[in-house]
């Protein structure tokens, strides 16, 4: 049966066959509730994570979203309209998948000796589920309820070192500054609705584009201006703690250090770009530049390249005054989020497709050498390494196949060509000039600059440094060491796989901003 073919529903497999793993885990903890087995419960993560990854593809390849001969967008709607399967869905159901995938195989080591294994994974992967369902989420309520559906396992996952208290602190941190950026978000929801009379994007956008005002019964509500103007604030209030971009950004270092090192990994990297695909879904959709900006008398893009330059600078700055390296990693995920941000401020001026798919190629790539990067920390802490720069001096000896992943990790993360990280910086650098924002594209070359000081300053640690206290022989743990190979392997593999990345997301964004 040709894919076409299919009930719609299925168009949303991948993140329905994430939600099945998670049941399939339920009914294995039920059956053997005090069962320990590290190798069912972290293979059934990984191989439905990779069959959601498949499948994905195979949409991809298949054409889902491409536009067609006849003007259509090849576009999947469920559910009447409140979900849609295109390509900016797919690609990041990808990430999502790809990221799933080496956390769970990583934590196979990880999380050997503790308790509430089965816990654990099912939380992975019903987050995961939410994060899938963020990426095709076309309302502001299902908007919502994905977000929702990946925050709140996120907490229990931070957390779930009962016996650490730095775990459960952070988990803590995590679920306050969350349950306040929802509370935002959720009344930001309320006033566009109020504003418009619609949560659907598409409908949102066609009531500011009239010009009209939302009424009922005939009785007006309320006009397009400051109502909509502040819930858009709001909703980027809530977007910003997704994505950990100022002034959300608070939690992040907390918890990221708090947390297991592979839900570290997991949060900066497939949590991170969740909350990028729904921001560009519903400012790409419910709000056009130019009528927006008529309507609430202000660009909201101009907001994003205030957020994209201070978010950037930030965290970089934060990152080269750290000695905690995974501390590190969390401000320089925050940078990466300023970065990404420019495929929000340069919608509104010429070159936007090229920005936005920029940014979604940062995103692609950082998706493997940010995990990568973290569980590099996780195998660290696996060998009981202290977590100041001078604990990993003299690695590389020890393990010189996960210090040279960790080094590939650390310079594409820096951007060092012709890594991966180098090539979607440039684009977006190209596309931040192309659409006239010279400032941010300084502001990205300066930064990218200052973190090649940090990211060197762990490299040259493992590799150059002396080590404090010699060391025995170190365990290479076959999940740990095999998801780190894996993630340094695609992110050079993603070199002459570069060109067909950059297409399907320039195309996706295209689409988008059509």
């Amino acid at each position: 049966m040709a894919l076409l073919e299919l009930p719609a529903w299925t168009a949303l497999a991948p993140a329905l066959l994430l939600a099945l793993t998670a049941m399939a885990l339920f009914i294995i903890d039920s059956i053997a509730p005090d069962s320990r087995n590290s190798g069912l419960l972290a293979g059934t993560t990984a191989a439905g994570s990779i069959v959601s990854l498949g499948v994905a593809v195979w949409y991809l390849l298949a054409g889902v979203g491409t536009p067609t001969v006849d003007g259509g967008r090849g576009v999947i709607d469920v559910l009447g309209n409140q979900f849609v399967v295109d390509q900016l869905a797919l690609f990041f159901m990808v990430i999502v998948a790809v990221v799933t995938a080496l956390v769970a195989v990583a934590s196979y080591d990880y999380m050997e000796d503790h308790t509430y294994q089965a816990e654990y994974y099912s939380l992975v992967l019903l987050a995961a589920t939410g994060m899938s369902f963020m990426a095709a989420a076309n309302s502001l309520v299902t908007i919502f309820i994905a977000l929702e559906l990946a925050s709140l396992p996120s907490y229990a996952l931070v957390s779930i070192l009962k016996d650490n208290r730095g775990s459960v602190e952070a988990g803590l941190k995590y679920f306050l500054i969350g349950a306040l950026s929802s509370a935002i978000f959720v009344y930001g929801i309320s006033l566009v609705y109020g504003a418009t009379g619609h949560l659907q994007l598409e409908n949102i956008a066609a009531v500011i584009e009239a010009g009209e005002v939302a009424s009922d019964g005939g009785h007006e509500i309320a006009d397009v201006g400051g109502l909509l103007g502040l819930g858009i604030l709001m909703l980027i209030g809530g977007f910003a703690f997704k994505t950990a971009s100022v002034p959300f950004h608070f939690w992040a270092p907390e918890a990221y250090e708090g947390a297991p090192a592979p839900i570290s990994a997991f949060l900066s990297s497939a949590s991170k770009a969740a909350g990028f695909v729904i921001a560009f879904r519903v400012f790409t959709e419910a709000f056009p530049v130019a009528e927006t900006a008529s309507a609430i008398g202000v660009d909201w893009a101009l907001a994003f390249i205030i957020l994209a330059i201070v978010t950037m600078t930030l965290g970089n700055f934060a990152a080269a005054t750290q000695n905690n390296v995974k501390r590190m990693l969390a401000y320089s995920s925050i940078g990466h989020a300023g970065y990404a941000l420019i495929g929000l401020a340069g919608i509104s001026a010429g070159g936007g497709e090229l920005v936005m798919g920029a940014a979604m190629m940062h995103l692609f790539v950082y998706g493997f050498m940010n995990t990568g990067a973290f569980l590099f920390v996780a195998l660290a802490e696996y060998w009981g390494v202290g977590r100041t720069f001078e604990d990993y001096n003299g690695l590389g000896r020890r393990a010189p196949v996960a210090c040279f992943a960790l080094a590939i990790f650390m310079f594409s993360l820096a951007g060092i060509p012709p890594l991966g990280g180098f090539w979607s910086k440039y684009f977006l650098f190209t596309g931040a000039l192309e659409a006239g924002l010279l400032v941010v594209a300084a502001a990205l070359v300066i930064n990218s600059a200052l973190s090649l000081y940090y990211y060197s300053r762990l490299v040259k640690a493992v590799w150059i440094e002396e080590p404090a206290v010699e060391r025995e022989t170190l365990s290479q743990p076959v999940g740990l060491y095999a998801a780190i190979v894996v993630a340094a392997v695609m992110t050079l593999a993603l070199l002459p796989l570069f060109g067909p990345v950059a297409d399907t997301a320039v195309d996706a964004a295209t689409a988008m901003l059509a």
